[in-house]
């Protein structure tokens, strides 16, 4: 089974204001252990299923290598990094966007999903969506975990 962590919160716990829009509006650090055999490459997802218009895609990163173990926090809007693709976020923009919850809505809960996949993403189009990019995984998709954290405005 896949261990997804962040030295930035603990399950359940409430994100960092650094990785929100309220802050920074940049990545928290994640760590895994335990991928299954035959990984070829990582998917990393954040939605928020409690936003008002249904679930809200925050970021897709793919082309993670399985072996590096980690990724490391502060990817933005606009950071490129070499050795994986970020997808267009619901908010319309390229890479991470963080928590921004409506002010004065219940805390919502953020649902950062790694998926060990068992071939590359090759498919995917300049401007692919997180959507498009979660429709792409789904048949290569060996096994996934979920790390959940909230925020509240």
């Amino acid at each position: 089974m896949i261990i997804l962590t962040s030295p930035d919160f603990n399950p359940g716990e409430t994100i960092p204001v650094r990785h929100t829009c309220d802050g920074e509006n940049v990545s928290p650090a994640f760590r895994w252990e335990n991928l299954p055999e035959g990984t070829k490459e990582l998917l990393l997802v954040c939605d928020d299923p409690d936003a008002p218009n249904g679930v809200f895609h925050h970021w897709a990163a793919w082309g993670i290598a399985p072996d590096s173990g980690y990724l490391r926090a502060g990817f933005g809007p606009e950071t490129k990094e070499p050795g994986f693709s970020q997808a267009i976020n619901d908010f319309g923009q390229p890479g991470y966007a963080g928590p921004c919850p409506p002010k004065g809505d219940a805390p919502h809960s953020y649902h950062f999903r790694l998926s060990a996949l068992s071939d590359r993403i090759t498919a995917a189009a300049p401007g692919a969506t997180c959507t498009e990019l979660i429709a792409l995984a789904q048949p290569i998709v060996i096994e996934f975990t979920e790390l959940v954290g909230i925020y509240g405005r």
